[in-house]
Parts: C-alpha cells; sequence; structure tokens
C-alpha cells in the first residue's frame, strides 16, 4: 500500500523541502497551504515528478475546524495518512517590552496550537490504523531561548513537551512522535540578511557554516522511513552543533 505524508506550511523553505524529499522516497503528498501561490503550482509538478501522487490542501492549522475539514479531506483523497509533519509556524520578534498581546499569541496560535488541532485530527486515524508518524518541527530556540523571541521560544518549547507527551500517549499503537530541532537554516527569512551577519552567524558554529533546508528534510525522511521504529520521543538537533 502507498503511504501518504501530510506537511502542513509546505509552500517553502523546510517545509518545501521535507515534501520534496519523502516524494523521493515514494510517499504520496498532501501539501497544506493557507494562502496559494504560483509556487505551488511549481511545486506539485516536481513532486508528480517522482512518480507519486500530490493533493494540495488549503486551511489555516491555527483554525481547528478548518484542520478538521483539511485532514478530512486528505483522508477521502487518499484513504489513510501516515507521516504528518508539524511544519507550520510563522515569527513575530520583539523585545518583550514592546511585544503586543496579540503578537505572542498570534506566534502561540499557529506554531503551538496548530500543532495541537492538525495531530489531534490526524491521530485518531492512526489510532484506528495502529501505525503512524508524527513530525514535530520544534527549535533549538525552544531549548536554549533566544533574545527578542519570548513568543517563538515559548512555541518551540511547547512542541518538545507536547512531543514527549504524547508519545508516551500512543506508543502502545506503535506511533513514533519525534521532534526535529532546528538550528540555523538558510530560508526566505534569512535571505534578508546580509553576507557580513550570516558570516558572523557560522562563525559560533562548530560545523562552521549556516545549514540548509535539505540537512532538515534528512533527518525527517529518517524519522518517516522503517529505520527509526525504535525511536519515540525524542528531540533531533539538526544545528551543527550550535547547541551541545
Amino acid at each position: 500500500m502507498d503511504k501518504v505524508a501530510l506537511i502542513t506550511g509546505a509552500t517553502r523553505g523546510i517545509g518545501k523541502q521535507i515534501a520534496l524529499t519523502l516524494s523521493k522516497e515514494g510517499f504520496n503528498i498532501a501539501l497544506n497551504y493557507r494562502k496559494e501561490n504560483e509556487e505551488l503550482i511549481e511545486l506539485k509538478k516536481d513532486i508528480e515528478a517522482n512518480q507519486v501522487k500530490c493533493f494540495q490542501v488549503a486551511g489555516d492549522v491555527s483554525n481547528f475546524e478548518e484542520c478538521e475539514k483539511l485532514v478530512e479531506q486528505v483522508i477521502e483523497k487518499f484513504g489513510q495518512i501516515d507521516v504528518l509533519v508539524n511544519n507550520a509556524g510563522i515569527t513575530k520578534d520583539m523585545l518583550l517590552m514592546r511585544m503586543s498581546k496579540e503578537d505572542f499569541e498570534q506566534v502561540i496560535d499557529v506554531n503551538l496550537i496548530g500543532t495541537f488541532n492538525m495531530t489531534k485530527n490526524v491521530i485518531r486515524h492512526m489510532l484506528k490504523a495502529r501505525t503512524g508518524r508524527i513530525i514535530n518541527i520544534s527549535s533549538v530556540v525552544g531549548i536554549s531561548g533566544n533574545a527578542g523571541q519570548t513568543n517563538y521560544a515559548a512555541s518551540k518549547a511547547g512542541i518538545i513537551g507536547f512531543t514527549k507527551s504524547l508519545a508516551k500517549e500512543v506508543a502502545s499503537r506503535n506511533i513514533l512522535v519525534n521532534a526535529v530541532a532546528p538550528g540555523f537554516i538558510e530560508t526566505s527569512m534569512t535571505d534578508v540578511l546580509t553576507d557580513e551577519v550570516k558570516e558572523d552567524i557560522a562563525k559560533n558554529i562548530p560545523l562552521k557554516r549556516i545549514g540548509v533546508a535539505q540537512d532538515v528534510a534528512n533527518v525527517v525522511k529518517f524519522l518517516a522511513s522503517e529505520d527509526s521504529s525504535y525511536i519515540t520521543g525524542q528531540v533531533i538537533h539538526v544545528d551543527g552543533g550550535m547547541l551541545m
């Protein structure tokens, strides 16, 4: 039976690379997005070039009812969800003294509550199937903290606690729940930084380079595979040794 991976926030950056990488491993891909854009068309073509099916499904992960609807659409299309990658996330960086209540809540709503919303709606299908993989994209910031990111760090730390707790709840049903904690990764959000700033960041990373989305996607590929069948409740850092 063909396996299905549902990836949230999959139109660009890390999510896009995860989708492409899993499609090369033979997964049919369900791409979640919030707003239509031209990148979606090209991504669908690239995924289908790997001889798998690609289904694009809109939905705001911070809205429980929309998550319920999009999961139902994926089940109707493919009949199953074998892997859920909770990747959707936003940042609204600001020092706490200047951060608005809305900016704090919005980041928590998308990053943390969005992870709950999606997992809550997918998990019942996995429990019925008595198998599944849930892979949550956290961040090293959720472990170390970072000035100007109290909202983001709180959301990513929450994902780690969520991951470990759920892993204990569903292990008896052969459902594995793990988190990936990227460090500094080159994405569209980092493109605004100057080369000088990027060089300074790289100097403080033991491997002396900034990561790329494929570095994260490779770990997700492993966690989605049978090679990880005895791993659950873990947080795997993908940060070049930045946080040890």
